[in-house]
């Protein structure tokens, strides 16, 4: 695997280098640049189509609504498309390199909204993009969602590749891989739990965000550090013509998002805050065991930008959110994120820009007992900060040049539990503090080979370093039988900032671009992911409590290879998308655990864990109507996901606990009329994996049931399917009036399906001889909600 992997990297090098040299032999070019943004609120558009009419060459509009085009020298027509907005063509006499900023107006006809949306028109056929899906806020906001709260993560459960464990879990899964193997990002700060509620909504207000594009195949080469998907989430910048409000209130929360110019038209910001209010309603109870109790959680984020001068841009940005829950005295538990970035973009010149980030991310968790005996408060947390810079050299109208390094300094604080009652049991624990230092730098280049074939192409140089966080920081190695708990045995002792151990990993990118005709493409792509950081847990679902675990001298980095192959076709004038893509990809030093592992505040934790590969391969399967009263999608998928673990299962592979065969999604939007607007969503997928006993066996009178072949997951729950409905009405207002609002009525699981979320297993209560298998599910009714939206503009 290795010397494949070093030949695919020396063939890369190899067109890197060739495509350097071509960049030096341009002669002759003029470039023009600039950025494209709504008229409406100065808002800089992601992935808008620049392309020059008299050639059809042309490019996108980065992360940050800047674009740059080479070309010789004369007059040209620039066409500047975005789907939602109206398509605006510019002519154009270039003599020398200038600069050319855009704005687009929206389309005033709602049904001409899209779900989810290309950049431009025919971009899921002529992009490079493999595995690449954007989400439309603007029309998330019509579709059902659970008690009228719109999801960011729950939409994109919807497409191709993704799936999730069950009703209420946290995170998703992609194309096979854990919650922990995808990268989500806010603002280009990691979120490390993207869940509120324990999963069943997450942390993304969507009033504050902008775009959403999700990666699972096909990954640029600036990306890394997880081995599955990246889900890149921008906030918007703010309007920057005129103050707007706007917010809701709904069954679980209400919102409240402000908008206004810094300077008009040189900056502006955006707040925007969120809270549930359950806990208001158990205040008001005459019951006093529920008046002392608390559930809520909370949101605030915030951006602030400004331009100053043509070539200079800063973005300051930052996000907080919190879950509290407690039982009176029982029982106490919260968990939160807090995120911080600081961006200055500058350009160099027409071709040359840059874009410098500082990011600041906090994510911590705690429970307890508050008093008592039994009294205890555990707490956690991972703080990371980086710096990076990411170059784009636009050479010429056949390449484009993306390079950059970074650098992350993390500290793990797995856990440390403390108790105030002296007269407790409880000694007070403190695990080590560990720190990390994850470095990368990389290459990529996007090159127009010929009129039919392109290719994206990459290197990636990723290492991490495991060193102390503290004086007398002691590291052992593991000695047993495969499968059973090891015992620690050879322990070295380091001092603070010592490295101990470093890992290198080079990981090659590689997509290529073939046009059959003007409304079709083949796509393919390869590459290999590296991750270094390892969530540690043994539930089916993800849970807020879980640990962070980085790569140490015992914990090898995860490394997948993933190979990919795709057929993009648009018919009915590109109104209608149409892709199937097929993946297969294998994965190294997969975390699994011993039966009956102890993974909380153990502080020979590796001593619980097993290691060894696993694979995933399938089909997906979508078709998007983006246009007309009626749109939206069917996604379905067919796929397997196994591991082989050895000390599991008899060695043998076996499904992991996020395989499903089939998973089916068909999303309907009918804009009926400027009032009325209704949407449903059906789905259905395979149940997941579980382990089933096949025996039992009996102490001091109890029956407890038992795998007797050491099998795992050699069951599937029930398979899972659910319909929801909505309706948003949009009420009458005056001609020119500023303020809008609407209406969205919503009924969740329409017919009140008691999906399984999981099966177990206890003894009848009539005859304790017998095993019975109960069903747990955490949704069994259906769930009607309205939601209050309002702006003022």
């Amino acid at each position: 695997m290795l010397n494949t992997v070093l030949k695919k990297s020396k063939l890369i090098a190899m067109l890197l280098l060739c495509s350097i040299t071509a960049f030096a032999q341009q002669k002759n070019k003029t470039t023009i640049s600039g950025y494209v943004k709504q008229s409406e609120n100065g808002e800089n558009i992601i992935g808008a189509s620049v392309s020059i009419k008299e050639n059809g060459s042309g490019s996108s509009t980065n992360s940050y609504g800047f674009y740059s085009l080479s070309v010789t020298p004369g007059s040209y027509t620039l066409v500047f498309q975005y789907l939602g907005f109206k398509t605006l063509e510019k002519k154009v006499t270039i003599t020398k390199s200038a600069t050319l900023n855009i704005n687009l107006e929206a389309e005033g006809k709602q049904i001409d909204e899209v779900v989810v949306s290309s950049a431009g028109v025919k971009k899921n056929v002529t992009s490079m993009d493999m595995g690449v899906n954007k989400l439309e806020m603007r029309s998330l906001q019509k579709m059902p969602a659970l008690m009228g709260e719109v999801d960011i993560v729950r939409s994109i459960q919807l497409l191709p590749g993704i799936s999730t464990v069950g009703e209420g879990s946290s995170g998703f899964n992609v194309r096979g891989g854990g919650v922990d193997q995808n990268l989500i990002l806010l603002d280009e700060s990691p979120v490390y739990n993207s869940s509120h509620l324990f999963g069943f909504f997450s942390v993304f207000d969507p009033d504050a965000v902008k775009d959403v594009k999700l990666i699972k195949g096909g990954i640029p080469a600036m990306y890394g550090g997880r081995l599955s998907s990246i889900l890149d989430v921008r906030m918007k910048d703010g309007n920057a013509n005129n103050f707007s409000t706007s917010g809701g209130i709904g069954t679980v929360s209400a919102r409240f998002l402000a908008e206004a110019p810094i300077v008009k038209g040189k900056g502006s910001f955006v707040i925007a805050a969120r809270r549930s209010y359950a806990d208001m309603f158990l205040k008001l109870s005459p019951d006093e065991s529920l008046n002392k109790n608390s559930a809520y959680f909370y949101d605030l984020s915030g951006k602030a930008n400004y331009t100053i001068n043509e070539n200079n841009r800063l973005y300051l940005s930052g996000y907080f959110g919190k879950d509290n829950f407690g039982f009176a005295e029982r029982f106490a538990m919260n968990w939160g994120n807090g995120t911080g970035t600081l961006r200055w973009n500058h350009t160099f010149n027409p071709s040359l820009f840059v874009n410098f980030t500082a990011v600041y991310s906090n994510y911590d968790y705690a429970l307890g007992i508050p008093s008592g005996v039994n009294s205890f408060d555990w707490t956690s947390r991972i703080i990371n900060q980086t710096l990076k810079g990411d170059f784009s050299y636009y050479a010429n109208q056949s390449n484009k040049l993306s390079f950059g390094a970074n650098a992350t300094f993390y500290r793990f604080k797995p856990g440390s539990a403390t108790t105030a009652d002296e007269n407790t049991s409880f000694n007070d624990v403190a695990l080590q503090t560990q720190l990390g230092r994850e470095y990368a730098v990389y290459l990529d280049n996007e090159q127009k080979i010929t009129e039919k074939l392109s290719a994206q192409y990459g290197l990636r140089l990723s290492g991490f370093s495991y060193v102390s966080g503290q004086n007398n920081f002691t590291v052992n190695e593991y000695e047993g039988l495969t499968g059973q708990r090891k015992e620690p045995v050879n322990p070295q002792s380091y001092n603070k900032g010592e490295v101990i151990k470093t890992h290198f990993n080079l990981e090659p990118r590689l997509s290529l671009r073939y046009v059959l005709t003007d409304e079709s493409s083949v796509k393919a792509s390869y590459n290999r992911t590296a991750q270094y950081l390892h969530l540690i847990s043994n539930t089916t679902a993800a849970t807020p409590l879980d640990v962070w675990q980085p790569t140490t001298n015992n914990i090898k980095p995860e490394v997948a290879d993933q190979v990919a192959l795709g057929y993009f076709r648009n018919f009915k004038n590109n109104s209608i998308e149409f892709s199937l893509e097929g993946f297969y990809k294998k994965m190294q030093n997969q975390i699994d655990y011993i039966d009956g592992a102890e993974l909380f505040l153990n502080s020979n934790l590796e001593s619980e864990l097993l290691y060894g590969k696993a694979r995933a391969y399938g089909l997906e399967f979508y078709l998007k109507k983006n246009t007309g009263k009626l749109n939206g999608w069917i996604s379905y998928t067919w796929s397997k996901s196994e591991r082989q673990i050895d000390g599991i299962n008899n060695n043998e592979y076996y499904p992991s606990k996020y395989d499903k065969t089939h998973n089916l999604s068909v999303v309907g939007i009918y804009d009926m009329s400027k009032r009325w607007s209704f949407s449903a969503i059906f789905t259905y997928s395979t149940g997941v994996s579980t382990t089933f006993p096949n025996g039992r066996y009996e102490i001091d009178g109890i029956v407890v049931p038992h795998n007797t072949t050491n099998s795992r997951n050699n069951y599937r729950i029930p398979a899972y399917n659910r319909l929801d409905i909505s309706a948003t009405l949009y009420p009458s207002h005056k001609p020119g009036s500023k303020f809008g609002s609407n209406w969205v009525f919503s009924i969740y699981n329409l017919y009140a399906r008691r999906n399984p979320y999981t099966i177990y297993f206890q003894p009848s209560e009539d005859n304790p001889q017998i095993t019975e298998s109960r069903r747990l599910s955490i949704i069994g009714s259906f769930i009607p909600s309205v939601t209050y939206n309002f702006n003022f503009r």
